[in-house]
């Protein structure tokens, strides 16, 4: 039998500076603490995420969360069994900012490591919420990345289908801006919606028609820019009813999008015959309530149970990097001082890549 264990987990790998305390067994764990250092306001000026703000503040902040962290939840780091950190993929000025800090730490305290998949840590949160059994249905969905994925174990991942292009959180944060509503944008978009009219404008459903699991965001985008300005050359400006009928349509097409291609993986998941079929979200973008309902409705209709993670684990955590590694403790040895910090990190290295490839790897 697996012995309980307890891990420090950081998480540095876009704008969100992260600590936590995790404890327990492979599908049995509790979250002792979680501390996270946004970082919206360093980038509030620029639209978007700055990689070098964003590396030097992880690198300011580390300390601090780690000290908040282990405070929180009531121990040392004498008490900790394992650290587990983020090891790709992500901006890389954060990845390694947080990859030396366990290195460090573990060289002074002897505790062994393990680099973590940022993905994985998203992919295995339903384990950590909702000790949800293996193989399930998940939906990773947030700034960056969308992948439909059967995970079959806590290091074995199926890829089913995912964006060609844009991340979804990426189309919003992009929307949010031609629109001049605020970043983040999946929020300011979420709640100009509240008041606006989803059936105003008819936004493609990008691949809606294709066979098979694949997303498109890019041509949505490109359709609600249009719009946009058509309605400032009509108007000499965007009126605030326009803004709010903008986002509301463009948010149920995205919704759409993802409950139509949650559909079909779900036909090719349940053909497994899983003992307890689950279906579950995580990812940034999982926090939309519009988006959540639409794939509820679904993962209902095909029988299946639907599992959200609570908000605060959906969005960037160093508790699920805890929990992962706590899972990958049973399965493999720990990483040693050469482990290496990846912007690049594909869960399933079995699949082609879907966004092709360089010098740095497959994209996803």
């Amino acid at each position: 039998m697996t012995s309980v264990k307890t891990l420090l987990g950081l998480e540095s790998s876009c704008d969100d500076t992260a600590a936590a305390v995790v404890r327990g067994v492979p599908g049995d764990m509790k979250v002792l603490s979680s501390v996270v250092f946004g970082q919206s306001d360093l980038h509030a000026d620029f639209g978007g995420v700055v990689p070098e703000i964003a590396a030097r503040a992880h690198a300011e902040r580390l300390d601090v969360s780690v000290a908040a962290a282990l405070e929180q939840a009531g121990v040392t780091l004498s008490d900790m069994d394992a650290i587990a950190v983020t090891c790709g993929p992500g901006l890389i000025g954060g990845v390694v900012s947080g990859v030396m800090m366990a290195k460090g730490l573990s060289a002074a305290t002897g505790l062994p490591m393990y680099g973590v998949n940022h993905l994985a840590g998203h992919a295995l949160t339903p384990r950590l919420s909702d000790g949800v059994t293996f193989p399930y249905l998940m939906l990773l969905v947030s700034g960056g990345h969308c992948q439909f994925l059967i995970a079959h174990s806590a290091d074995r991942f199926e890829r089913l289908g995912g964006t060609i292009d844009d991340a979804p959180g990426e189309a919003f944060d992009k929307v949010a801006r031609l629109l001049a509503l605020g970043q983040p944008g999946g929020p300011a978009i979420e709640a100009a919606a509240k008041n606006g009219d989803p059936r105003r404008f008819a936004f493609p459903r990008p691949l809606s028609n294709k066979p098979g699991c694949d997303l498109s965001f890019s041509g949505l985008k490109t359709a609600v820019l249009r719009v946009r300005d058509d309605l400032v050359a009509t108007h000499g400006g965007l009126l605030t009813q326009d803004q709010m009928d903008l986002a509301a349509s463009f948010q149920a097409a995205v919704s759409d999008s993802l409950s139509g291609k949650a559909a079909r993986a779900l036909d090719i998941y349940l053909a497994l015959s899983p003992a307890v079929p689950s279906f579950c979200v995580a990812g940034g973008v999982a926090a939309n309530m519009t988006i959540r309902s639409g794939l509820e409705t679904v993962s209902t209709q095909a029988g299946t149970q639907f599992l959200a993670p609570p908000l605060a684990l959906c969005t960037d955590n160093a508790a699920m990097i805890a929990a992962a590694g706590i899972e990958q403790m049973a399965l493999r040895a720990p990483d040693g001082m050469d482990l290496s910090a990846r912007p690049r990190m594909p869960l399933d290295t079995n699949s082609a890549a879907m966004l092709g490839s360089g010098k740095k790897g497959a994209k996803a």
